[in-house]
């Protein structure tokens, strides 16, 4: 099994271009500094000065990268920090609907005398970054360049539908056009990222946010990282113009799962969010009323892609034995290890099975549950293969198949090696390798399979990806199973899905579903079964961790829609730090 490793973070570079960008921008004044209030008890130090009050909280990993835009950085702690520091345009409602976050925003809404369809989101004058830089225009402008462009980011089709951003009112006003209706357009400009810091970024948008970011545009910032020791701390952002943070600081320790029963019996830590497998489950409920336990449901659907633009898996039926040799059962157990998202199992290709309107589309028998070798020998023998001491082989050639997961999460790589033991006792060969995210997402599987080099050492077969959930439906569908589009000012292809997969014939649907002429149920209806039958992807869980709060902390909120319990971060009720040292 070979991996690879994002490149080190220097803190020098990131001093650097804050620095770099508070001098350039000094014709716009920062927004004041904020006095905090706060109701959490106070403690005098030894100096005499009230302890700062914290909520100290454990997760699974600390692993580098933050990008809440790209597959390769979906995790929960980039959601955490996103939802903590970067700005949204909407944000879930207590009824899942999306609403206007009125913090950032004066309004947004669409301009019907704009000819085109055109959003006009007006930006509240206070809204700055928390190196004075104000949140404005070129921030709208630098997402959507990088959405509709880049490849491996979860959420590209509703960019890749806007032809123009333009900044009015010294940046504070921004008229959005886009060359068809999208009505899915709230979905768009979430977690906002500050351009004036990023876009002449030496290592660009692929491994800049490797560490953090280096501005916040929320209630906290980050102020210390330190992966090697697995701790990130966040103190309130004095620059923030919203009601101030109700704690001083929160920090994210790193533990395994003995680590993080631990420091939740001794109080070490207020709450943890983490995976839990059957074990751990147990021994978090046998605490009894010291912990209350919530599932959390991630937006994420883990899949097991077989791509029809490897040359091994072009045929169809081919892919269909592949499918056949699999248990599916025990690969959800290896990613899940029976823990909460062990009953979140998904039969969908688009829905995760906690959004609104899913239901199951696969059909009867398209994937058999138990591997089914009779199913494989019929299917590659059909497809011209013949199974020579206990090897299918067809032209003197083996098939073999190289299966990619990303290194720097564990559940994705037990899911490939089950997989490739599973594909070997039936006789097909199999290689697990484990590039970094970034080279996975961002290269391998986004290769353009006409222009690929069919003997090249990037070709995958079969990948571990998740399927990003909660944006736009139609939006999804078509991130996930439309062909690439072409950028209208540059005629330049849009990266391929993942999958690697484009079917001409419906790709009029997907195009209509997305911009309404067509009810996403409809289209639906018509791409699931076209998908399944290709035997593109194998759908096996949602995403879910659990959370355990302790008794010690008040204000935490499993969050509404996706947005977690750190959408509500800044109303959490900690305790006095228990070490004054900042």
């Amino acid at each position: 099994m070979s991996h690879g490793r994002r490149r080190p973070f220097t803190a020098a570079v990131l001093l650097v271009a804050l620095l770099s960008s508070v001098a350039a921008c000094t014709n716009a004044p920062p927004p004041p500094l904020v006095q905090p209030t706060t109701t959490a008890p106070e403690t005098t130090s030894s100096s005499g000065q009230p302890m700062p009050t914290e909520v100290v909280v454990g997760l699974d990993h600390l692993e580098g990268g933050f990008n809440p835009h790209t597959l390769a950085d979906l995790s929960p702690t980039s959601s955490a920090l996103s939802s903590l520091m970067l700005p949204s345009v909407f944000r879930p409602a207590a009824d899942g609907s999306l609403q206007l976050d009125t913090t950032l925003m004066e309004s947004a809404e669409v301009v019907p005398e704009a000819g085109k369809f055109t959003v006009r989101y007006r930006i509240r004058k206070e809204a700055g970054w928390s190196d004075g830089a104000p949140i404005a225009a070129e921030d709208f402008v630098y997402l959507w360049e990088q959405l509709r462009s880049q490849p491996g980011v979860a959420d590209p089709a509703g960019y890749q539908l806007i032809e123009d951003v333009a900044s009015r009112q010294a940046g504070k006003t921004v008229e959005v056009t886009f060359a068809k209706p999208f009505p899915g357009w709230k979905t768009l400009f979430n977690n906002l990222l500050p351009a004036h810091l990023l876009r002449d970024a030496p290592r660009g948008w692929a491994t800049a946010l490797d560490e953090g970011y280096p501005a916040s545009g929320g209630p906290f910032a980050i102020r210390q990282v330190d992966l090697d020791r697995g701790e990130i701390i966040l103190e309130r952002n004095e620059r923030w113009w919203g009601t101030p943070a109700v704690s001083d600081r929160i920090v994210f320790r790193a533990a395994d799962k003995q680590g993080q029963l631990s420091a939740l019996r001794s109080g070490d830590t207020h709450l943890a969010v983490f995976g839990a497998d059957t074990a751990t489950m147990n021994a978090l409920r046998e605490m009894g009323d010291r912990v209350q336990l919530i599932t959390v449901p991630r937006p994420a659907t883990m899949q097991l892609l077989l791509r029809p633009s490897s040359r091994q898996l072009s045929d169809v039926r081919v892919r269909n034995a592949v499918a056949a040799a699999l248990d599916r059962g025990a690969l959800i157990d290896a990613g899940t290890g029976g823990g909460p998202a062990d009953q979140l199992q998904a039969h969908a290709q688009v829905l995760a099975p906690s959004e609104p309107g899913y239901v199951p589309t696969e059909p009867a028998g398209a994937f058999p549950e138990r591997p089914d070798p009779a199913r494989v020998d019929r299917l590659l023998s059909e497809a011209g293969y013949q199974r020579v001491g206990g090897v299918w082989s067809r032209d003197g050639r083996p098939l073999n198949l190289l299966i990619a997961a990303p290194f720097e999460h564990e559940q994705y790589v037990r899911i490939a090696e089950a997989a490739a033991r599973q594909l070997r006792e039936q006789g097909i060969q199999a290689t697990v390798t484990t590039p970094t995210g970034d080279q996975l997402f961002g290269e391998m599987l986004a290769a353009n399979p006409k222009t690929e080099d069919p003997g090249s050492a990037v070709s995958v077969d079969m990948a571990i990806a998740p399927r990003p959930a909660g944006g736009d439906p139609a939006a999804m569908m078509a991130a996930s199973f439309g062909c690439p589009g072409v950028a209208p000012d540059s005629e330049q292809p849009f990266p391929y899905n993942a999958a690697g997969f484009c079917d001409e014939l419906l790709q009029p649907t997907v195009d209509a579903a997305i911009t309404g002429r067509l009810p996403f149920a409809a289209a639906s209806a018509r791409v699931e079964p076209a998908v399944w039958n290709a035997a593109v992807a194998v759908p096996l869980y949602q995403q879910a961790q659990v959370l355990a709060l302790g008794r010690d902390v008040r204000g935490v909120q499993p969050g509404h829609g996706f947005a977690g319990p750190f959408s509500t971060a800044d109303q959490w009720l900690g305790t006095p730090a228990k070490n004054d040292g900042w």
